[in-house]
């Protein structure tokens, strides 16, 4: 007997889902929150904070291509389950350790794999739902529902996390995280979710998992105006990365370790991010979307660069605002693309190579990113310099300039990442000169 039509399904069942990954999320961002300060409590380092970033990017985008292979070729409910489980599995790890009162920030290093492995499967295992779930003219209010995902929670984790750590402590917070994962696959288990029909884009892909890994970068690099796309997220991706590496121990260097005001300020980019989710959730974005893209690389990278600037928690509150309000923007619209330009049979390779054309470069933009801050920066602007001289009237002298200094030049170049953009036809005219995939040929039964 055939349940699947009694499970919720479209947008009805995607909102189920949503609502299963935005508490979920909600509890894992206060479990970031509250690791950021027991790691940079321990070390003092901004190097240490990056390495975290390190060491769950490296195995993600390591195994990324097999991932998006297992997305096309399984039941995609139980890939998404798959990886929320790998997830859970990272957190009770890390709650065993800490309630046993061994927990050792590099104890860190290994669960951030483990977490690593799972989220290379959740991310095109979700965007490619969200094609089979939703009516294409859905796709960009799907988008713009899936960054309140990212956005919402954090309006209030990170001061909710500050305040509850002296009171339940770390430990409560990360059982927390545990039971909301369980809620999310829940969630997960009683919708249905439609496997994507075949096309003729999709059996010229069938083979080995190798061959079939290899067929997204194939297809990425066979069309110039989706492997622009990627490039404008691998470069300005590689800017974000640095900038946004050293943003907390900037703000904790320059407050003394003050949480309070870190979490206000990441509460303020987050805040910013909800409205812009729910601006492109009602809009939907441009209807060229590639304005989306290119305009709000231009904004959010005006944002990073008043990060950096002195002037206290007023101008970080200002920069994460700006740059946070129109993220949904860029990745809604790009996704949007994305999903209707790349047929559904072949999203899970596809998106798996895209994300890692993108990221290729977040394993080491934190090492860049803390060695630029530790060794360099850092020393030059708190004593009399060149640098501190040039640049001090700007981003202030002292601990957390240099690292001032580093965002600000970051959000320089990704807003020239943006503008560049608009001087390349195969990015400006993506659009058009792709066809939908709806309009492709249907492989033959």
């Amino acid at each position: 007997m055939d349940t699947s039509s009694k499970q919720p399904s479209g947008m009805f069942g995607f909102t189920i889902v949503w609502l299963g990954q935005i508490i979920s999320v909600l509890a894992s961002a206060m479990s970031q929150f509250g690791l950021t300060i027991f790691v940079f409590e321990q070390t003092g380092s901004a190097t240490a904070l990056g390495l975290m970033q390190v060491f769950f990017m490296t195995p993600f985008l390591l195994i990324s291509p097999i991932a998006g292979v297992m997305v096309d070729r399984h039941n995609r409910k139980m890939m998404m389950m798959v990886s929320d489980l790998a997830a859970g599995l990272a957190t009770i790890m890390i709650l065993v350790l800490q309630s046993l009162g061994i927990l050792q920030f590099w104890h860190l290093y290994l669960t951030a794999v483990v977490y690593g492995l799972g989220m290379a499967f959740q991310w095109p295992a979700y965007s490619a739902a969200i094609s089979t779930m939703v009516p294409k003219e859905q796709y960009a209010r799907a988008n713009g529902m899936m960054s309140l995902v990212d956005a919402g929670p954090g309006v209030i984790a990170p001061l909710l996390a500050g305040a509850l750590l002296p009171v339940i402590g770390l430990t409560g917070i990360l059982t927390f995280d545990v039971v909301t994962f369980l809620l999310a696959i829940a969630a997960l288990s009683i919708v249905h979710i439609p496997q994507p029909k075949k096309t003729q884009e999709g059996e010229q892909g069938k083979g080995s998992v190798w061959k079939e890994a290899a067929y997204g970068f194939k297809y990425i690099f066979a069309r110039p105006s989706l492997l622009g796309l990627q490039l404008t997220f691998f470069i300005g991706n590689l800017f974000a990365g640095i900038g946004m590496t050293v943003f907390a121990p900037m703000i904790l260097s320059r407050t003394d370790n003050n949480s309070l005001i870190l979490g206000s300020a990441q509460t303020a980019g987050a805040v910013g991010g909800l409205i812009g989710g729910i601006a492109m959730s009602a809009w939907g974005g441009f209807k060229k979307r590639v304005h989306g893209v290119l305009i709000g690389w231009m904004i959010t990278g005006t944002g990073m660069a008043i990060l950096g600037l002195t002037g206290g928690l007023p101008i970080w509150i200002i920069g994460m605002v700006i740059g946070a309000l129109v993220i949904p923007l860029v990745n809604g619209s790009n996704q949007a693309i994305w999903q209707a330009k790349v047929a559904p049979d072949v999203q899970g390779r596809v998106f798996s190579a895209r994300r890692l054309i993108a990221w290729f470069t977040n394993p080491i933009s934190p090492i860049i990113a803390g060695t630029l801050a530790d060794f360099v920066l850092e020393p030059q602007m708190r004593t009399t310099s060149v640098l501190s001289q040039t640049f001090g009237s700007l981003v202030g002298t002292g601990p957390g300039a240099g690292m001032g200094l580093i965002l600000f030049f970051c959000g320089l170049m990704a807003v020239l990442v943006g503008i560049t953009g608009y001087f390349i036809p195969a990015i400006r005219d993506a659009e058009t000169l792709l066809p939908d995939h709806d309009e492709l040929t249907p492989a033959a039964e």
